[in-house]
């Protein structure tokens, strides 16, 4: 922390004692002199916090926040303007029509509503031109302007989005500076032992995998958890089943080719037979006991899954650690005492259940024949992640059919004390269900759900079907044909996941996601491959454009080049929304929007001239290539966020 930030810290607190009328002297002459004190506090941390957020600006490698950076200003002028108003809203956004701006604060109409509120009537745009009058002097603001009912438009400065720009190239794609870094938890994918993955674990691996990817870039220490079911009576049925299908498993290794059928025929034996039917019952009581043989038979039986799940996370790009069920079977009974002990345990026909404040449904923590539940392993895995792992963040992606679920067991920590939700972020970031064209449950045409690994594959049928049909065939080795049929099958299975927004089912299409038009990966793809082109049609060198990054003043003249610049500068905007509400399509269409200005950019101002007759470069407008530059780097880290692999030739 440096000296300004402590001093920031000390004045706040100072000002925030003042307003305890326990600590104030209440005499008139005391009143006077408070009041005084309390202005003259908040005018000295206003100058510390301009001078600190300029100093930031200057000396930071980061990317600059633009929108966070014009609330603290405007934010400033709302407190100076009207130091009486507390909690004053506070509401810029990015301008949707460049004749009225960049951006817009509109802060001043739900002002004069509090206001009302209070009994006091006043004009919204009076309140705006008074918030306009106290706005600090700042190196982003080139004028403003009220319009309508009291909305302040806001101009940046063309000097302050180029020598931004001129940080991104020289520094690279950095996050916004961390204020901590924190413990950040995601349980994601989590399929079940002895099942095969199959279609409805493909948004949670993919979600997942980008939200993991978000909290790591910004700065935070990411723990990725793979929560699969690998306990439970189930077990007791295959282990039976393996015992008479493979009696010498303890010695040889089992030859279980395909787990799903293995897993079939237990099921089918232990529907029938009733002989069956108790060994499996008794397998289950073996294993429970942690007897050496059945754990290595349930040991081989996670391996086969295992490596099933890790050709799926392969072709996905996927990095997870294995923490499943079994993992906290040895917490759950200290997770039940603890409710017992606390008098939070009532019985129930047998039953020991949980009521949760504000929940009409119980949380069973132990069955009637002493069993216990997912209710209880997913105490305790909270609990551990909470105490052990002391996470900061936990985040459960799961369908949206389990929020219930989860809310009971989110609130059952709460009451216990395990954490406080202001202090503790503990979400469910859940999803809808994947559809087929018809807009049913996502099946095979003989009504089965659909493995995973073979929808991998014929992703990459039809990926290369189409790179075919546009004779890239004909144009890249064979080594670069293979990388960018993988780059299209997984990036355009990935990117249809993650355009849509995670809370609404979406319809599976490879027609629609391999098409090359509109917001899809194919097209995005083509279009960054585009743009890393120019620099190499040019023939400008890495160490020419670096060098360039540092020299050439980035001009922003055009109405094209400007609606870039802006457009590459919304970067960390985007970040911290996602971070905010976990909703990852609003990367994609930014993504999409970037792609789109640029287009509007290239063909309107020339990068490269050329002469028409020999072809060779005459010309190259070297503010332009670093916009180029600017735009490419921006995309490339979207891209790596997604999980898509971009590849060089298309």
């Amino acid at each position: 922390m440096t000296c300004s930030e402590r001093e920031i810290k000390s004045l706040s607190a100072e000002i925030e004692r003042l307003k305890n009328p326990q600590n104030l002297d209440l005499s008139s002459t005391g009143l006077d002199e408070l009041r005084e004190e309390n202005a003259r506090l908040k005018y000295r941390l206003n100058i510390l916090k301009k001078s600190l957020q300029e100093e930031r600006s200057y000396s930071s490698k980061s990317m600059t926040n633009v929108n966070q950076r014009l609330q603290e200003i405007f934010g400033d002028a709302i407190s100076v303007a009207y130091p009486d108003l507390e909690n004053a809203p506070l509401a810029v956004t990015p301008n949707q029509q460049a004749k009225f701006g960049d951006y817009q604060c509109n802060s001043a109409m739900a002002m004069a509503q509090m206001m009302k509120a209070k009994g006091l009537k006043v004009n919204p745009r009076e309140i705006a031109e008074k918030i306009v009058q106290n706005i600090p002097d700042n190196e982003l603001i080139e004028r403003t302007e009220i319009a309508g009912p009291g909305f302040i438009n806001v101009h940046l400065k063309k000097t302050f989005v180029s020598k931004l720009l001129t940080n991104l190239l020289v520094n690279g794609v950095q996050p916004p500076p961390l204020d901590r870094k924190q413990k950040v938890i995601v349980d994601f994918s989590s399929p079940n032992i002895a099942k095969e993955m199959h279609v409805g674990h493909l948004r949670s691996t993919i979600i997942g995998e980008s939200v993991c990817r978000l909290f790591e870039f910004i700065g935070h220490e990411v723990l990725r958890l793979n929560h699969v079911g690998d306990w439970g009576t189930q077990f007791g049925m295959l282990i039976a089943h393996l015992q008479d299908k493979f009696p010498n498993y303890l010695s040889v290794s089992p030859p279980i080719g395909d787990l799903q059928a293995f897993y079939k025929e237990s099921k089918k034996r232990f529907d029938d037979e009733e002989e069956f039917k108790k060994r499996a019952y008794q397998c289950v009581v073996r294993l429970q006991s942690k007897d050496p043989d059945f754990i290595k038979a349930w040991n081989l039986i996670c391996d086969v899954s295992r490596n099933e799940f890790q050709k799926v996370y392969d072709c996905l790009g996927i990095r997870i650690i294995e923490r499943g069920e079994s993992y906290y079977m040895d917490m759950m009974a200290d997770v039940v005492k603890e409710f017992e002990e606390k008098g939070l345990v009532e019985l129930d026909e047998g039953r020991k259940i949980v009521f949760a404040p504000g929940q009409s449904i119980p949380l069973t923590v132990v069955k009637s024949d002493g069993g216990y539940t997912y209710d209880t392993s997913d105490l305790a895995a909270l609990r551990q992640r909470l105490f052990d792992e002391k996470a900061d963040v936990i985040i459960y992606v799961t369908d949206s059919g389990q929020a219930g679920h989860f809310q009971l067991v989110f609130a059952a920590g709460q009451m216990i004390g395990w954490y406080d939700p202001k202090v503790t972020r503990v979400e469910h970031a859940g999803f809808g269900v994947v559809l087929g064209e018809d807009k049913k449950k996502f099946k095979t045409r003989s009504g089965d759900t659909v493995r995973l690994m073979d929808l991998l594959k014929e992703g990459l049928k039809r990926s290369m079907d189409k790179l075919k049909e546009k004779g890239r065939d004909k144009v890249l080795t064979p080594e670069e044909l293979m990388q960018a049929q993988q780059a299209v099958a997984f990036g355009c299975i990935k990117y249809a996941d993650l355009s849509h927004n995670r809370i609404n089912d979406y319809i599976f299409s490879f027609d629609k996601m391999l098409d090359d038009r509109g917001n899809t990966a194919a097209y995005l793809l083509y279009a960054f491959t585009r743009i890393r082109s120019i620099a190499r049609l040019a023939n400008i060198e890495e160490a020419a454009l670096r060098k360039a990054a540092e020299t050439c003043e980035i001009l922003l003249e055009h109405e094209k080049e400007w609606k870039l610049g802006k457009c590459i500068l919304r970067f960390p905007e985007i970040l911290q929304k996602m971070v905010d509400d976990l909703l990852l399509h609003t990367l994609c269409d930014y993504l999409y929007e970037l792609a789109t200005t640029f287009t509007e950019f290239y063909d309107s101002c020339y990068c490269v001239e050329k002469d028409r007759q020999t072809g060779e470069v005459v010309k190259v407008n070297m503010w332009r290539m670093l916009l180029c530059e600017a735009t490419a780097v921006i995309m490339a880290k979207g891209f790596d966020l997604l999980g898509l692999n971009p590849v060089q030739r298309m």
